[in-house]
Order: C-alpha cells, then structure tokens, then sequence
C-alpha cells in the first residue's frame, strides 16, 4: 500500500514538473514572437515642431504683421468675401453686409442689414484687434452668427486683408503701433547698462567714468 502511495505521489511530481517545463518553453517561444515595445514611440519628422512643452512657436502679434501688410495681396485675398460682400462706397448690402469703411464703425452698423442678435450684442467699434478675432473664426467671437464662413486660418491673409480693407474707407484708421521687440540679452561676462537714474554697480569703473550719450 506504501508503494503505491509513493507511486502516485512521484507520478504527480512529475506530472508539475513536466507542465511547469512546458509553461516556461511555450513562454519564451511567445515571446519571441512578440515585438518589443520602443522606449520611444513614433517617428521623429524634421521641421515639425511639437505644440506640447518647449518649442512651440508663439504667434506674431497682429499688430506687428500689419506693420509689413500687403494690401494688394489682401485684395486677392477678399475674393474669398466678394461673393457675399460689396466694399465699394455705397455698395448695396448682398448675403452679408456692405463693407466700405467698416474698420473704425460700431458692430451691426450697417442700415437695411438684419444681423444677428449675436453680432447685435458686440459693442464697440470695429478695431484691427476685434476684426482680426472675428476673421480668425467669426462662429467663436460671436457664437450664433448667420455667417457661415469658417474663417481665415492664417494670420498674414488676415493682416494683408484687413489692410486693404482699410484702404477702402473715407478715413481709415492709423494702424496700431507693433510691440517692441525685447531687448537683447548682455553677452555672457558683461554687465547690463544701468538704467537711466540708476547708479553703475560697483567695481564698474569704465561704466562709471564713461559719458552719457547725448
């Protein structure tokens, strides 16, 4: 009866020794046939530069692309507006509202033109900032518009476009000054200048001894 039991009990090791053998063969043949995943995922492509974290490329202020506009180059681009535009003086109002002059008008101002209440709300005139968020996309700056257009995705058509439309008026507007640009940083070693009133730092003695501009 001892016999039989350590025959059984063998069998059973045996038998776990053999599925473990075999758990441990079958996973490496799996395996292999399993790629690897890539430490990095995707292709680098050069000359893409990638919206999330550093590197991302601030947008030019408007004001700055008016300053270098070309407004022949924004006449090509009304084309896209002159089926449902007249910007001429006392051009007659078409699917959207005549344009002669609007830079500088109120929102909504145009007589015998039935705007939306959306637009309606909009107070304040017509600047080169509210036109170019309104040329942007006018469904975001004014949520309920009738106008279907979905909006000029370049800022420099939208800089040469609303200099020509400023042409097209009886008193166009000044455009508006272009930011400085920041100053450039000292060389590496060499102090700042000191600002107008400020006294030089110490130890600076050539800063010191040196005249002021006139």
């Amino acid at each position: 009866m001892q016999d039989i039991k350590n025959t059984v009990a063998g069998w059973v090791l045996a038998g776990g020794i053999a599925a473990l053998g075999l758990s441990i063969i079958s996973g490496k043949v799996f395996h292999a046939d399993k790629p690897e995943r890539p430490e990095k995922l995707g292709y680098v492509i050069e000359g893409v530069v990638s919206s999330e974290g550093e590197g991302a490329a601030a947008e030019v202020p408007i004001a700055t692309l008016l300053a270098s506009a070309d407004p022949a180059k924004g006449e090509k681009v009304f084309a896209k507006c002159g089926s449902c535009h007249s910007i001429n003086s006392g051009g007659a109002n078409g699917i959207g509202p005549n344009l002669y002059g609007v830079l500088g008008k109120p929102h909504a101002a145009v007589a015998g033109f039935a705007y939306s209440d959306a637009l309606k709300s909009k107070s304040g005139p017509w600047t080169f900032d509210e036109m170019n968020a309104w040329l942007t996309s006018p469904k975001a700056y004014a949520d309920g518009t009738k106008m279907s257009f979905a909006g000029l995705g370049k800022a420099e058509d939208r800089a040469n476009l609303m200099a020509w439309m400023n042409t097209q008026s009886a008193s166009p507007l000044p455009l508006p000054a272009a930011p400085a640009a920041d100053a450039a940083p000292a060389a590496e070693g060499e102090a700042a200048a000191p600002a107008e009133g400020e006294a030089a730092p110490a130890g600076d003695t050539a800063a010191a001894a040196a005249p002021a501009a006139s």
